[in-house]
């Protein structure tokens, strides 16, 4: 949990912000998404990046961190949108059913209701 709470912070969202079941959904997709090419921590970072872009948005991402770590952000987005199934588009559905989400963010995922 402690790494969760560093990675977190170091993407400018303070852990105290995301539900101790948000961090463990998080810890958990991160671990089941793990890949040896990256170190773990490294991989957590990326995962915390992503979800703190979907919770602050665009502007308050880039205050926290910069224009180029937004942009990267946002092509991430872009790409889990398209792509459906991967890590990145399981973080943004956790933003979004967690209530975490950003109104900008939202608006721009279709999320299918049963």
């Amino acid at each position: 949990m402690k790494a969760a709470d560093r990675a977190l912070r170091r993407a400018g969202l303070h852990p105290v912000l995301v539900p101790e079941a948000v961090k463990l959904t998080i810890l958990r997709l991160h671990k089941k998404d793990a890949d040896s090419e990256r170190t773990s921590e490294d991989a957590l970072d990326e995962a915390a990046q992503l979800f703190a872009y979907c919770m602050l948005g665009r502007d308050q991402f880039i205050d926290a961190n910069s224009v180029s770590a937004a942009d990267s952000a946002e092509r991430r987005l872009e790409w889990a949108i398209v792509a459906g199934e991967s890590l990145d588009a399981q973080l943004i559905l956790l933003a979004h059913h967690s209530g975490l989400i950003h109104e900008e963010i939202a608006d721009r995922i279709d999320v299918e209701k049963d």
